[in-house]
């Protein structure tokens, strides 16, 4: 166990299975559910996600988002002030270029069930008790599956901006660091349980070509200057080595070739207190960036997650393959301070169909052989 070795992780959400979506769903729709049998069926799907990703041999696993409707709508059950009217559509500016691609992505039924209700009111800690029920459902699954280390996904304040309007706040940074100081308390509930945290960022790259597309470049970068102070002022309590934050571009079929390249935002990252970064690298947009990374440089306290599964394709990467990717991201950070993870969620809406769930299962296997394989090189 004390070998060196790439460790292997994932971003968050895993397959629900169907009578859990089905109850969702319901609850969704108001629809009368049993709570008691809910909460069961949760507590199930959690133990059954957490023993198979360590007898898959994921390094740090997680609980798979099993109680959460999405990444980041979840937090309207938790704090206050979200009482406005639902955003139902966001606007992509690939999906504009591409009409027909547009009309897929709406199909999901896990995009058309997730509700986003706009700010109205001051936002305060109404209900925090599902978080300490994650992370205490989270620990006695680790226990019982012998997982040696665990994180938890929450959605960052700036992620949470993104999605629900602002309609009460004078600015637009007031309300980041309102949803901030709230958040903080569910950041330091997964820390005080003993997993990392990961803070859930698609507004730092997604935002440029969705809810900030108006914006240039330049203001773009004010903005995610901003989004980043608010996320540090939300950890400031937690060590940056419990901490860990996700990079995305939206986990979506469009054609993304409206993109932010990294090179234009990765210097605001590194601002980021959280020591390790997750960055998409498999997919065909964002692969390349690897020599991005490597030319722009790495600071010596950061820690790399590069994907390299994609979780859109029903494609198994070989296990070669991966292990190719962590070689070529190897050369750009010293491998000691590298993990191998997947480039986003494999259902971050509760619902979402486009991969077999037994496929992603047999994505994490490849991914897994690929730390293997890559670590037999890299350290011999």
């Amino acid at each position: 166990m004390n070998e060196p070795r790439i460790r292997s992780t994932h971003t968050g959400s895993l397959p629900r299975p169907d009578d859990l979506v089905a109850a969702m769903w319901a609850l969704a729709d108001g629809v009368p559910v049993d709570a008691t049998a809910l909460a069961a069926k949760i507590d199930e799907s959690v133990a059954s996600a957490v023993r198979r990703q360590v007898q898959v041999g994921i390094s740090v696993v997680n609980d798979g988002e099993m109680s959460k409707p999405s990444y980041a709508t979840y937090v309207q059950h938790r704090l206050g002030g979200f009482d406005g009217e639902s955003v139902q559509n966001y606007p992509f500016a690939d999906l504009d270029d591409f009409p027909k691609s547009w009309e897929i992505v709406q199909a999901n039924p896990g995009r058309r069930k997730r509700s986003a209700p706009a700010c109205t009111a001051p936002i305060t800690v109404a209900n925090m008790q599902p978080a300490f029920d994650d992370v205490a459902r989270l620990s006695a699954a680790a226990d019982d599956a012998g997982a040696s280390a665990t994180f938890s996904s929450a959605a960052s304040p700036g992620v949470v901006s993104l999605f629900f309007a602002n309609e009460h706040y004078p600015d637009h940074e007031s309300y980041v660091f309102a949803i901030a100081e709230a958040m903080a308390v569910e950041y330091e509930a997964i820390a005080a349980s003993g997993a990392v945290v990961q803070l859930d960022c698609p507004d730092l790259a997604m935002g440029r070509h969705s809810v900030y597309a108006d914006q240039d470049d330049a203001t773009f970068r004010e903005t995610v200057a901003v989004h980043i102070e608010a996320l540090n002022h939300a950890v400031r309590n937690i060590p940056a080595e419990q901490l860990r934050m996700h990079l995305c571009w939206g986990n979506y079929p469009g054609p993304h070739h409206c993109d932010v390249p990294l090179g234009k935002i990765l210097d605001l990252v590194w601002r980021a207190k959280p020591q390790t970064v997750l960055l998409e690298g498999a997919n065909p947009r964002h692969a390349h960036e690897w020599a991005v990374v490597k030319e722009l440089g790495v600071p010596d306290h950061k820690v790399l997650c590069p994907g390299v599964i994609e979780p859109q394709s029903n494609y198994i990467e070989h296990p070669d393959l991966v292990a190719q990717r962590i070689e070529r991201w190897a050369s750009v950070v010293d491998p000691e301070r590298l993990m191998a993870g997947v480039d986003c969620g494999f259902s971050v809406h509760v619902g979402m169909r486009g991969i077999d769930p037994d496929v992603a299962w047999a994505k994490l296997e490849s991914l897994v052989r690929g730390c293997e394989i890559a670590s037999s090189r890299i350290f011999r």
